[in-house]
């Protein structure tokens, strides 16, 4: 039938034009997906081709900065030594601190220890479009086309360097406050009122001067201030007008010294008298009266060492503590530090006295433990040192306080000190000291209300050494009998025996004699 063969015909045909489109669009898909492949690998070469220089070597891409630098066609290292020199030339750009009392101190950058603080940003500049695929490498170039790539340079500082010039350059226009402070003239008082101060906060400048050029600096020459902090004075006329009573008064003599120690006491004094304290001051003896030196108005002395007297510089300064002391303990202020001498004085009673000394580092210290200011009085005339503590009188009419040595005990030396220098003739004698009794001893606070006794209280204890006296005597002689008399008269311990017999070996054409008994 005709119908039968075109139906077979006909699909004949519509097989064949399947197949025909079936192989038309796979040709289509593959020569686009070559030609893309073109298109990426050109992209590629081109985008190789933008990182490299004539000699083929690597370089970085267009459009790459750090800062305002263009890092674009620099190889690596051309592009680190760039950086580096821009960063060095920051070395000189100067910065003005302003300091205290409207100082202003000039500094450069590289005095504050610039640096350069991210030198890594190089190598990824470097590396930019370098980076995963060819895809992610052209989209880097296509990207670069639009908008540069900057890389910030961060520079940082040395902290160290900061506070040494904080320290050294900037401090140095600090005041320190005056507080106002009184003077005693024509038997009364007058104040000299106080100045203000100012005092840079080296810790705060720092973070002050190391946020700003780290985080907002433009690299131009600029001024940054420094915090300066006010140091307000204390006192006020108001204040200090209510000082006028004595609280606490000591006088000593010192009649016996020769013209040394006398004009060391009076030194010692005047560095002490007028000093004004302020509720919850400590005073120290040794830093007012200090140092012990003839710049300082003092002379050779005798003072204590080791048991021993000899002179120094400063000899006979221990007085001016004590009688110090025991005007402090009349005032009752609270006294923080207080020693003894080695050995007794004569001028206070056993443990009244208080001992300063530069060797051994004692001092005598104190507290105005009292609501109001005090004020020290110190002078000297005929030979006696006087202290007078004013302040504000609160205490009771009737209240009163008196001080009482209680001796323990007595320690008197047995023999003498005699020391043989074999060098020296008989009748020699030399170096000779006088003893020193020793003692135990404390000292009593008594208070008494209305001529009552309502208190006793210790106040220290004290121990003084035993220092016998000591000479140094020659035995040298060709006499044998001479030196064995000699001998056993130092064997007694007694320095008038050994005078004794001294005396009979070296007379005119001595006679053989028997020495005399030791004295006892």
């Amino acid at each position: 039938m005709p119908g039968n063969g075109n139906s077979e015909n006909s699909g004949i045909c519509l097989l064949e034009r399947a197949g025909g489109i079936r192989v038309k669009n796979w040709m289509k898909k593959g020569i686009f997906f070559v030609l893309a492949v073109f298109i990426l690998l050109a992209a590629d070469v081109r985008v190789r081709a933008q990182g490299q220089d004539a000699q083929g070597i690597v370089t970085i891409k267009n459009g790459v900065y750090a800062e305002h630098i263009q890092l674009s066609g620099m190889t690596e290292e051309e592009a680190y030594r760039a950086v580096e020199d821009f960063v060095s030339g920051l070395r000189d750009v100067e910065i003005t601190l302003a300091a205290a009392g409207g100082n202003q101190v000039v500094v450069t950058a590289g005095e504050l220890g610039l640096s350069w603080a991210n030198p890594e940003l190089v190598s990824e500049a470097a590396s930019l479009g370098t980076q995963g695929n060819v895809i992610e490498r052209y989209k880097v170039l296509k990207d670069l086309e639009h908008e540069n790539m900057v890389y910030p340079i961060q520079v940082a500082f040395d902290i160290q360097a900061i506070n040494d010039f904080l320290i050294q350059k900037c401090a140095v226009y600090d005041v320190k406050a005056v507080d106002a402070y009184l003077v005693r003239e024509n038997g009364g008082f007058r104040v000299v009122e106080g100045q203000v101060g100012f005092r840079t906060d080296v810790e705060t400048s720092i973070d002050r001067i190391n946020d700003y050029l780290t985080g907002s600096w433009d690299y131009l020459p600029c001024t940054i201030e420094l915090d300066v902090a006010v140091d307000e004075p204390r006192g006020s006329v108001e204040e200090l007008s209510v000082v006028r009573d004595i609280l606490g008064t000591c006088t000593t003599s010192f009649k016996t010294s020769n013209t040394s120690r006398s004009a060391n006491v009076t030194n010692g004094c005047r560095l002490v008298d007028g000093v004004t304290l302020y509720p919850g001051d400590e005073f120290s003896t040794y830093d007012a009266v200090s140092p012990f030196t003839e710049k300082n108005g003092y002379y050779m002395a005798g003072s204590y060492l080791n048991g021993k007297v000899v002179d120094s510089l400063g000899g006979g300064i221990c007085q001016v503590s004590t009688t110090l002391y025991n005007a402090v303990l009349q005032a009752e202020l609270e006294v923080t530090e207080r020693h003894n001498h080695s050995m007794i004085v004569n001028y206070v009673d056993p443990s009244a006295d208080a001992a300063i000394a530069e060797s051994s580092g004692k001092d005598f210290r104190f507290v105005n433990n009292l609501d109001y200011p005090i004020y020290i009085e110190g002078y000297t005339e005929n030979k006696q040192i006087t202290f007078n503590i004013y302040g504000v009188e609160t205490r009771d009419a009737g209240y009163k306080v008196r001080y009482e040595s209680e001796v323990l005990e007595v320690i008197n030396p047995v023999t003498d000190t005699i020391n043989v220098d074999a060098a020296q003739p008989i009748g020699y004698i030399a170096n000779e000291s006088s003893a020193h009794i020793g003692y135990k001893a404390r000292l009593w606070k008594i208070t008494l209300q209305d001529g009552v006794e309502v208190s006793r209280t210790q106040v220290n204890s004290s121990t003084y050494k035993m220092v016998p006296r000591s000479a140094t005597v020659g035995v040298a002689t060709a006499d044998p009998h001479a030196y064995e008399e000699i001998m056993a008269a130092i064997g007694t311990g007694s320095i008038d025996h050994v005078k004794n017999v001294i005396a009979l070996l070296t007379a005119p054409s001595a006679p053989a004699v028997a020495a005399p008994d030791p004295v006892q």
